[in-house]
């Protein structure tokens, strides 16, 4: 087996993005319902202007890890940051936040945004060590799908 290599998805990746993502935030079934994204969302974002994936691939074709990127002028943004269970704590995390920085910092952005549910707990405290700051709140994006009140935490790095 080859060492897990960072790169950036095709469409050819689609089917594992999707198995990965919704693997890893099976966590939120305390309080949202369904999976967190399908083909169709995955699709969408990679085709959207200015917006690609980056995923860990260790290299048989399985990926470990995905997440999510757009760039609009001097922000970039990612979300669905999700690592596989079985190989979680491991580093994929921090390797695709890395990534994602490098992109976005090659695109010309200044800022990295990211938006974190305020019922994951451990999750600010995660990206405030990696330089994140807490800007402001909004509404969960898709409220029909929370089993309990919920919202997102905005947060903003410099880079």
């Amino acid at each position: 087996m080859k060492e897990t290599s960072v790169r950036y998805a095709t469409e050819g990746d689609i089917d594992e993005i999707v198995r990965v993502i919704n693997a890893a935030y099976r966590v939120e079934d305390f309080f949202v319902r369904g999976n967190r994204t399908n083909v169709e969302d995955v699709t969408a974002r990679m085709n959207a202007p200015g917006a690609c994936f980056i995923v860990a691939d260790r290299g048989d074709g399985v990926l470990v890890a995905a997440t999510s990127v757009d760039v609009h002028e001097d922000r970039g943004h990612f979300a669905m940051l999700s690592v596989d269970p079985a190989v979680q704590g491991k580093g994929y995390g921090r390797m695709l936040i890395d990534a994602v920085e490098d992109h976005c910092r090659k695109s010309g952005c200044a800022h990295l945004d990211i938006e974190v549910v305020n019922l994951r707990e451990e999750l600010p405290p995660f990206y405030k060590r990696l330089g994140f700051v807490p800007t402001t709140t909004a509404q969960f994006s898709d409220t029909g799908k929370l089993t309990r009140e919920a919202h997102l935490l905005l947060m903003r790095k410099t880079i």
